[in-house]
């Protein structure tokens, strides 16, 4: 059995769906309540026990490696007001994980995302993280597929996969990639067949591929040899859907609260849910939310 240590996470995109804020701050960077984005993501997977971190960026997203980097200046000016509280919630911000950086040069679908990470992360499988993706969930989601991948006998010499799914609406299940699978215990469902995003009524079920993975080191060969689709996009479904051929994939639902925080109605919804569950701010927004008349 091989563990899971490595984890990557792609963060290379425009963030187009949120042009003009995103025109200068990356879109991982924005924030649910008080914290970015991605720092939601990581701390999933610190609490997941994952012990390094590959950060996919691309050009003008220097900053969210600054955001997980020491700041003297800002520390420095924090001691002289003395302000322990938030001196110590940024020094923790940089201590969290150890940290790899990849430039990606341009951002070519998933699968090239992932392809980048080939190097740092050797012959061993890995879990990928999509930062769109909030998932609010007593054990932490990809913790959740660490424990169920272990027990499908995964190994060196049998390089199972996994991914997260999710059953969403029937009218909704042309907005996702959707699996045809086989249930093999509660919660995890041998995957037969990957769809993505299929016409209106044709979807072989109601399980929506989420942003969470395990995948073997194999992947990256079969990343290599895909030609890119007619946007010039190497996806990572297709190269699923070869792995699929030569190892099991299994599907795992997993259990939390969702949120697309990559989509601005998403977005929005996860600024509620987590400002309510806030320690100083839940209460006053339960209140304020009370008063709309809606």
């Amino acid at each position: 059995m091989i563990r899971v240590r490595k984890a990557v996470l792609p963060a290379a995109g425009f963030g187009t769906r949120f042009l003009p804020a995103t025109k200068v701050v990356p879109k991982e960077l924005l924030p649910i309540v008080d914290k970015p984005t991605i720092q939601y993501i990581m701390e999933e997977v610190v609490a997941a026990g994952i012990e390094e971190v590959i950060l996919i960026t691309g050009r003008e997203k220097g900053s969210i490696e600054d955001h997980f980097d020491t700041s003297g200046e800002l520390e420095n000016h924090l001691k002289k007001k003395g302000r322990k509280d938030l001196l110590k919630i940024v020094q923790e911000i940089s201590e969290m994980v150890t940290l790899v950086s990849v430039r990606q040069k341009e951002p070519l679908g998933l699968g090239h995302a992932v392809l980048c990470a080939k190097k740092t992360i050797g012959d061993e499988p890995f879990a990928v993280l999509l930062g769109d993706d909030l998932i609010d969930a007593g054990v932490p989601c990809i913790r959740q597929m660490m424990d169920a991948y272990e027990e499908t006998g995964a190994s060196s010499n049998h390089p199972n996969a996994m991914i997260a799914v999710q059953k969403v609406p029937r009218s909704e299940t042309h907005l996702y990639g959707i699996i045809k699978g086989r249930k093999v215990k509660d919660r995890l469902y041998r995957v037969e067949e990957m769809v993505e995003k299929p016409e209106k009524g044709t979807a072989p079920s109601n399980l929506a591929i989420i942003g969470r993975y395990i995948l073997p080191s194999q992947i990256f060969g079969i990343l290599e040899k895909i030609p890119p689709d007619r946007k010039g996009e190497i996806q990572l479904t297709e190269g699923l859907r070869i792995l699929n051929q030569r190892a099991s994939i299994y599907g795992y639902e997993f259990t939390g609260d969702r949120y697309d925080a990559g989509d601005k109605l998403g977005y929005l919804q996860a600024n509620i849910a987590f400002g309510l569950k806030h320690p100083e701010l839940g209460p006053k927004l339960r209140r304020y939310l009370k008063t709309l008349t809606l």
